[in-house]
């Protein structure tokens, strides 16, 4: 793979993808799949550096807007032919995912969701608490209501998903500069005509915005509001486990959002911790794990007391409604954008990447994405179709 620090970057491009994370590993494998030329994709850091760094990332179809649904089925479809297309080994461990609910309205919601989920051919299902507790026998059942649980579901490993995408990318002709920091776009009239990088200008015709969480910078340059907020988010990881821990599912206790599952010889945990404030801190904290420990005493309690020895933090990029914006926009028409994933990017990316490859080649994709171009924020309107399957 071609990716390197750049001293000097191509100084003119057809298309110029920011952001070297899954969102712009994928678009650049996608394009250049379909025949596009003369790509630069720019990333101030290394591969997978920012949000896609995530160590284990969670892949499912199960959520609450048919949209989100039909991009995680798709996605999981591709994820599972990763090894042919594009050709890399990413870790894919189908397990399932598991959400704990607590409460009958929860129930409620969640038994709507998968009766939308099963419509579009997801194979989720309401289980009772004592099959939630087969599936991962680390839960107590004290207090649960309903699990939702899909078979499909799963965890792979983001970095590998982005080396695959880039590898393949890069064999097709596109350039990857990393270490390359973006500082500005040129606009004439209504187009953005050049980016500016460390490494030196380029002149395009195209731009394609997948900075993730630093989405909102990059709109500022040319005028185009993306409200796209980074959140820390963190986790641990257990020291490894004697017994081995049992093959468990996703599982997610939906009250809490806490949420643990296997890796390799031990468990991580998450928790989303509802205090975090804005911005783009990724220091660990250690005191982050006594929210964990105190969320799952009571529903996996096991797992308060087991020791942990090590932690990671990143960030969500976090949008109003926690849906993408994905779109071009009107007022800049040779500026597209796919951001504002609010947790859902890595498991959304292959069809997310599919969508943006047809709005630049401007033919019709396998769905509608209207409804999350970033204008539905602009209109003064409610927001009518919010994700409820957050974590």
């Amino acid at each position: 793979m071609t990716s390197s620090v750049f001293r000097t970057v191509p100084s003119s491009a057809a298309v110029v993808i920011i952001g070297g994370g899954v969102m712009g590993a994928s678009t650049a494998f996608h394009l250049a799949e379909a025949g596009v030329r003369d790509i630069v994709v720019v990333e101030r850091g290394d591969l997978a550096c920012g949000s896609s760094g995530k160590p284990i990332g969670g892949v499912r179809a199960q959520f609450s807007d048919p949209l989100n649904i039909e991009l995680g089925h798709r996605s999981l479809l591709a994820y599972r032919d990763f090894t042919r297309r594009p050709g890399a080994d990413i870790r894919l461990d189908t397990v399932g995912y598991l959400f704990l609910l607590s409460t009958h309205q929860q129930a409620d919601d969640f038994r709507q969701s998968v009766e939308i989920q099963n419509g579009l051919g997801v194979p989720s299902r309401m289980i009772d608490p004592i099959e939630a507790q087969k599936l991962c026998p680390y839960i107590s059942t004290h207090g649960l209501v309903a699990a939702a649980y899909s078979p499909d579901d799963g965890h792979a490993r983001p970095a590998r998903v982005v080396r695959g995408y880039a590898r393949a990318a890069a064999r097709s002709g596109v350039t990857i500069a990393t270490h390359t920091t973006v500082t500005g776009l040129d606009t004439t009239g209504d187009r953005v005509t050049a980016v500016h990088t460390s490494a030196g200008r380029i002149a395009c015709t195209t731009v394609i915005c997948a900075a993730g969480a630093w989405s909102a910078r990059i709109g500022d340059m040319v005028g185009f509001d993306l409200p796209v907020r980074p959140v820390r988010r963190q986790l641990a990881f257990t020291a490894p486990l004697a017994p081995p821990a049992p093959r468990i599912p996703f599982t997610i206790d939906f009250s809490s959002t806490g949420y643990f599952h296997n890796s390799d010889d031990g468990l991580l945990f998450g928790l989303a911790d509802p205090d975090e404030e804005d911005g783009f801190d990724t220091t660990w904290t250690p005191e982050w794990l006594d929210l964990f420990r105190t969320a799952v005493r009571h529903r996996a309690p096991a797992l308060a007391d087991m020791e942990t020895v090590s932690g990671w933090a990143g960030l969500y990029e976090n949008t109003p409604d926690h849906n993408a914006v994905i779109g071009r926009s009107g007022e800049v028409p040779n500026f597209l954008y796919a951001a504002g994933f609010s947790g859902h990017g890595f498991l959304q990316a292959p069809a997310v990447g599919e969508l943006v490859r047809d709005l630049y080649l401007d033919r019709e994709p396998f769905t509608d994405v209207s409804p999350l171009s970033a204008d539905r924020f602009r209109t003064g309107a409610a927001v009518t179709r919010p994700e409820a399957h957050v974590v």
